[in-house]
């Protein structure tokens, strides 16, 4: 498994920045990518991760199988600003996923200047 530098929070999910989520995503290509925002933030001007999954985090529960054949991969999870993502890395993370939660979201990553993919 493989280690970085991420901190956990109260709720026992791990969270990374989003420098560190870049820097894994270059390091290993098996990662997974999920944005848990809806379709209209996903294709905004906000632009979203290249690769990203889109399952907004109140679908989430009822989609989870979605994924099952990703159980034995790291999730990054990603949403505007960490709030929903951190309750998506929880339901992952309840239902036996590994889920990473990227603080600050698409706008910190953004603010960090930071790649992503715009469909506007």
């Amino acid at each position: 498994m493989m280690s970085f530098f991420g901190k956990k929070e109260p709720s026992g999910i791990k969270s990374i920045s989003p420098l560190e989520a870049n820097e894994m995503l270059q390091r290993d290509s098996d990662l997974v990518v999920l944005d848990v925002r809806n379709d209209d933030e996903f294709r905004s001007e906000s632009g979203h991760l290249s690769g990203a999954l889109l399952i907004p985090v109140q679908e989430l529960e009822q989609r989870a199988d979605e994924l099952a054949k990703l159980k034995d991969r790291t999730i990054l999870v990603y949403c505007r600003s960490g709030i929903r993502s951190l309750k998506a890395s929880k339901i992952l993370s309840q239902r036996g996923f590994r889920a990473i939660n990227i603080e600050g979201g698409i706008l910190r990553w953004r603010n960090d200047q930071l790649p992503v993919v715009n469909e506007t």
